[in-house]
């Protein structure tokens, strides 16, 4: 299969004012929603472990302008930005990193299980890989009912050397999968890098094994994520099955709160940084007199409250009674191995 680049030489300004805008906001929402959580973090409020996402929201952020609202997703643990992207409510994500019963797993699943059935996201998940095979299943329930609906799986970069995503690869094609394998690829499996773990480092590749069209994607600019995902969907919906995007993106912290990130050089991290994703956007933006300076200070300031909010609404949230332990963990009530 040949190559494809997914670089584009067309206007900076053919999208809409409000996808630009949708961009340059969702986007400040999870990278100042993340920023926030880390100091939390670092005053105990928030525990367990915490992996954010800033520097890779446009993984997310142009994805969800690329596909339908009833188009299902799925994520591996760093999943706090997806569901702000789809508009789960702030408060309910912040809750959930605090383990209070207004979290949106009610405070038992923490940083790594963000859900919203509300909005087709079907979780964040904590085992590496386990959401593969899922995010084929629920694709594969997705063409079984007729609907012209897909599923959008994420991974990371580590997840690749897992058999699952072999797996899921092969069956996605041979049974033309409405699904969109997305790998996240930040450069690093917890701290070590793709070249020091993979033989293959041009990871979407991989998908070329399966005969599944499979491109590299610049996911550092919202608009080149956008266009890879929007014709992989239009792929899936007319039948021909499953694609592969290796999202080429980075993370500014860590693999986790707890990572001293030894591993990678300042210098690194700063080469990155001047081709931040929300910066990229919002240039474009000003450049092209898309919004005004003033507009975008609205926006900034609506996106502050938002987080303001959110932790408010955290810290004043009750915490999960005891005996609820046991409730939403069976689908029935009396499940005989729950005593009492």
């Amino acid at each position: 299969m040949a190559k494809k680049s997914t670089s584009t030489s067309k206007s900076k300004t053919k999208y809409s004012k409000e996808t630009y805008t949708y961009w340059f906001e969702s986007m400040l929402l999870m990278r100042r929603f993340e920023e926030k959580a880390g100091q939390l973090y670092g005053q105990q409020k928030i525990r367990g472990f915490c992996h954010l996402y800033i520097g890779q929201e446009a993984c997310a952020s142009g994805a969800i302008t690329a596909l339908e609202k009833e188009d299902k997703w799925i994520t591996a643990y760093r999943c706090h930005a997806h569901p702000l992207g789809l508009g789960t409510d702030p408060g309910a994500v912040m809750a959930e990193l605090f383990g209070k019963e207004t979290g949106t797993t009610k405070g038992k699943g923490g940083s790594m299980h963000i859900f919203d059935k509300s909005k087709n996201f079907a979780g964040g998940h904590a085992i590496v890989g386990a959401q593969i095979p899922m995010g084929l299943g629920i694709g594969f329930a997705e063409k079984y009912k007729g609907t012209k609906n897909l599923c959008i799986c994420y991974l990371g970069d580590g997840a690749v050397r897992q058999g699952a995503f072999h797996e899921a690869l092969n069956l996605a094609m041979l049974y033309k999968t409405p699904v969109i394998f997305v790998i996240e690829n930040n450069g690093y499996a917890m701290g070590t890098s793709v070249k020091r773990s993979s033989n293959v480092d041009e990871l979407y590749t991989l998908g070329e094994s399966y005969d599944i069209p499979s491109f590299p994607v610049d996911a550092m600019n919202v608009e080149e994520v956008h266009e890879a995902v929007k014709e992989a969907a239009d792929r899936a919906r007319k039948g021909d099955g499953p694609t592969l995007l290796e999202f080429r993106t980075y993370r500014y912290k860590g693999h986790s709160m707890s990572d001293p990130q030894k591993y990678r050089t300042k210098e690194e991290v700063e080469e990155y940084k001047q081709r931040d994703p929300v910066e990229q956007v919002k240039k474009t933006i000003l450049d092209n007199k898309i919004l005004s300076e003033d507009e975008i200070k609205e926006i900034e300031a609506k996106v502050k409250k938002q987080v303001a909010d959110a932790v408010k609404f955290a810290e004043e949230s009750p915490w999960p009674k005891g005996e609820d332990a046991f409730k939403d963990v069976y689908a029935e009530d009396d499940y005989p191995f729950v005593r009492e």
